[in-house]
């Protein structure tokens, strides 16, 4: 199985993108945040102890999160592999599903990075907050702590990768079709 980590900063168009590429290439697209949501409405074991500690305004443990991911990815069968989206977001949660997959008898493929200048990431989160009612997306304070937390947080991811050799830069400006074929044309490369 294959596996895609899907990067960029906020308003770079990996959600968009994610599903339309899971879509094209019989991939699960795993979007964590989706899947949190998904536990606690299910009201699993997992979703309870995460209801638990989100309730405190804590953030869910990388184990946790990892715990999720894998009995997805043990439950999962039919599919080319997995695309990750908004996951992992730290070098740490980077070497831990690096670990899990190991341990599965699989790796991450490829990371593909959307590069979006600045301007236009802010110029599209204000569009989507008028699109999709998301009000953190319309303060430019919000915005700009946003884009710096992705910076100093998960950009380091970057460099990690790019020492694996997995790293895949793609020119996230322009279109949503056109920038679809670019990572299309990079992802097709390994099948």
């Amino acid at each position: 199985m294959l596996n895609f980590l899907i990067f960029g900063p906020p308003g770079s168009g990996k959600g968009t993108q994610g599903v339309r590429l899971a879509g094209k290439f019989n991939l699960l697209h795993l979007s964590t945040g989706d899947m949190l949501r998904a536990e606690i409405a299910a009201g699993t074991e997992l979703g309870k102890k995460m209801s638990l500690i989100m309730s405190k305004g804590e953030l869910v443990p990388d184990e946790v999160v990892i715990e999720m991911i894998a009995n997805k990815i043990d439950g999962s069968s039919g599919c080319a592999g997995f695309l990750f989206d908004g996951f992992p977001r730290t070098v740490a949660q980077t070497a831990a599903l690096e670990d899990m997959l190991n341990k599965r008898g699989m790796k991450i493929d490829s990371m593909l990075v959307l590069d979006v200048d600045h301007d236009e990431l802010v110029k599209r989160l204000i569009l989507r907050a008028q699109d999709s009612g998301r009000p953190d997306d319309s303060d430019p304070a919000v915005i700009e702590n946003r884009i710096d937390v992705y910076k100093s947080k998960t950009e380091p991811i970057i460099a990690y990768c790019r020492e694996r050799g997995i790293y895949e830069p793609v020119n996230g400006m322009g279109g949503i079709e056109e920038i679809f074929e670019r990572l299309a044309v990079l992802m097709q490369k390994h099948f």
